[in-house]
């Protein structure tokens, strides 16, 4: 049986591993898109194929859960031959097609910008399309059509020998750490990864539940080497914002949000402070067609959701509909808000200010001294969001320089992942004599280091970091 490590190797994005049984069988675990990864459409076609591997050869898929980074290639497995089935559970399913659909929209808008005024359109598509992870909405139907959906902590048996349990894991709506069983010439052996691990007392999210022993582990490690500063709960981290900002001053605060998860939680932690706290109900702009989509998707799946919020949902029958919402829709309607003269919250994607419409709310708002922008996430290399962290006095917005006279505000409870405590907490289930290997994944390599170091510690004395391709025996 073999291990190999396609992405996420050193890095956060593009998770995708490859299991191969003894008997040749073939199994991928996530199929997700590489953020770090450039392409230059001017440089020739040279690879004939896109994965590593022959796609036509994998036997099955697994996905952890819908994110861009752990999904957004399955569209090209099929392009480049794959027949076979995703499992996944059902609101991963609803989401990815959500978020794979949007990101077919997002690769139709760069090939035609990369086309100019070619004669030859079709042509140059087919050439660009092979260029990388490119792929178009006939493409994302394709892959759905093959996605069949599973259960929480209900053993799904392959063929005799190969089991599967999806374990909730918290860090998105039907997020799920995998367990894979698998009986070869008599021998069992139990591979565990982890997904993205969520954090406990998560607006909506399920809290991880407990992961079963295994003899080989792969831990994601986004936040190893970091612990969540925030120490107070999301109602009162964001309560003591929108007071400071739109209560006792007329003023607009703007939260960059991802539209799938973390927009939800603000919306809903909205709309306790609102129904249970009796704080005043400030005009609410959700700027994110793709928000009130997933938002649908999450009032779906109540029962994915943790027990608060479906008390809460009983006691109100609703989630987000935060009194004073408006929804936008349209550019039009996006454009339309920086008329708006009354103190409102604006929430947008992406939460990192890097691309979609929270680019012109940002520059509608950032030399507004009664204005602030609330980070509440991670922030990349290169984005607009960790520059205003780093205090950077002007920024450029599509060519144009704005000073920035906005207060820059940050908070960390709406953070989806786990912090080295919450990542230490799952692998600390498992006995250090019996775990044989402990393959550490989506982490920049220094973050890896140190929980690594951490692991040794505490007994777990075969911790690996795999580089990209890196293959291993189990």
């Amino acid at each position: 049986m073999q291990l190999s490590f396609l992405g996420a190797a050193r890095q956060v994005t593009g998770s995708m591993f490859l299991l191969q049984l003894e008997d040749g069988y073939q199994i991928l675990i996530d199929c997700g898109t590489d953020m770090e990864r450039k392409i230059d459409f001017d440089e020739p076609v040279e690879q004939k194929s896109f994965f590593p591997f022959d796609a036509s050869l994998i036997n099955l898929v697994i996905l952890t859960h819908a994110h861009i980074d752990h999904s957004g290639n399955i569209p090209m497995l099929y392009r480049e031959g794959y027949e076979g089935q995703i499992l996944c559970t059902p609101p991963t399913a609803d989401l990815a097609e959500l978020l794979l659909m949007d990101s077919a929209s997002l690769h139709l808008r760069r090939l035609r910008a990369a086309q100019g005024d070619s004669r030859k359109k079709h042509k140059q598509m087919d050439r660009l399309l092979r260029k990388g992870d490119l792929y178009l909405q006939k493409d994302v139907e394709n892959a759905m059509d093959n996605f069949v959906t599973l259960q929480f902590n209900r053993k799904f048996v392959v063929f005799p020998g190969l089991e599967i349990t999806f374990v909730p894991a918290g860090h998105l709506l039907g997020a799920a750490h995998v367990l894979i069983s698998a009986t070869e010439k008599g021998e069992t052996k139990t591979i565990g990864f982890s997904g993205d691990i969520g954090r406990a007392n998560y607006p909506l999210h399920i809290d991880p539940q407990p992961f079963p022993e295994v003899d080989y582990l792969v831990c994601e490690t986004t936040y190893g080497n970091r612990i969540h500063e925030d120490k107070d709960s999301p109602m009162d981290a964001l309560g003591k914002v929108i007071k400071e900002t739109c209560i006792d001053r007329p003023g607009r605060l703007v939260i960059p949000a991802f539209s799938v998860g973390r927009t939800q939680a603000v919306l809903y932690t909205l709309n306790k402070l609102i129904e249970e706290r009796n704080f005043p109900a400030v005009r609410v702009f959700t700027d994110s067609p793709m928000g009130r989509s997933s938002t649908k998707i999450y009032s779906k799946y109540l029962s994915y959701l943790n027990p608060e919020a479906r008390e809460f949902h009983k006691e109100n029958d609703e989630l987000f509909d935060v009194e004073n919402l408006i929804f936008l829709q349209t550019e039009k309607e996006s454009r339309a808000v920086r008329n708006y003269r009354e103190p409102c919250i604006i929430i947008s994607s992406s939460g990192m200010i890097s691309g979609g419409r929270v680019e012109q709310h940002i520059a509608d708002n950032i030399s507004n001294t009664y204005a602030t922008i609330l980070l509440i996430g991670y922030t990349a290399e290169g984005t607009l969001g960790r520059q205003l962290l780093a205090g950077t006095d002007v920024i450029v917005v599509k060519d144009r320089e704005y000073k920035v006279n906005a207060q820059i505000r940050k908070i960390d409870v709406f953070s989806g992942h786990a912090d080295q405590t919450g990542l230490l907490d799952f692998v600390k289930q498992q006995k250090p004599s019996k775990l044989k290997k402990v393959f550490l994944s989506h982490g920049e390599e220094e973050s890896m280091l140190e929980f690594a170091s951490i692991l040794n510690g505490l007994g777990f004395n075969d911790v690996i970091l795999p580089q990209k391709e890196d293959t291993f025996e189990l």
